[in-house]
């Protein structure tokens, strides 16, 4: 495992921005194109596996996923993971729901599941501390924004294109690290 860096870390951190952030009209975010296209690996957050469940993606995912290579985010997993958890034995629900998570992680290519590295996750951990800051975050919300800035910046780390749902956070990150790389959507 790659060495931690805290002064690499300090220095990236002192780059950001710092004053307060604020929604940008959706023509100033990068969406998803009316035809897809061919282009960079999509690196998949945890709200695109929720939608396909409940077939509500827009059918421009599903061109979308055969012209390019999907990879996940052990993040992911461990989100998908923790519904697991939550889910409670006694409902007559749950077992269905169980084994729907099961066999979408387990068509999951080994090959295509990264895990962050270090020097991620700990930028990761300033960034969502800067929004938690910035933007007043509740307790609640803190942990879901450290998810999403692990995501975030290991699409970037890896080279992919993080695909998302979830505007208003992921246009909060591309205002203080714009080289990061991101497409969105809405459901349908």
């Amino acid at each position: 495992m790659p060495a931690f860096d805290f002064d690499a870390s300090l220095r990236w951190f002192r780059g950001a921005k710092s004053t307060t952030l604020s929604r940008r009209d959706d023509r100033d975010l990068p969406f998803i194109k009316l035809e897809a296209d061919v282009g960079p690996t999509l690196l998949l957050d945890t709200c695109v596996y929720i939608d396909q469940l409940q077939d509500k993606t827009p059918e421009i995912l599903d061109d979308l996923f055969q012209k390019r290579h999907l990879c996940h985010s052990i993040i992911a997993l461990q989100e998908l993971m923790h519904t697991i958890g939550r889910l409670d034995p006694s409902d007559k629900r749950t077992a269905g729901v169980v084994k729907t998570i099961s066999a979408l992680i387990r068509a999951m290519p080994a090959h295509r599941i990264f895990a962050p590295d270090p020097d991620t996750l700990a930028k990761a951990a300033l960034m969502a501390g800067l929004m938690c800051r910035l933007l007043s975050y509740a307790e609640d919300k803190r942990m879901k924004a450290l998810h999403d800035c692990i995501l975030f910046l290991q699409a970037q780390k890896g080279g992919f294109v993080l695909l998302s749902r979830n505007i208003v956070d992921f246009d909060y990150m591309l205002q203080l690290w714009p080289e990061g790389r991101i497409l969105m959507y809405r459901q349908r």
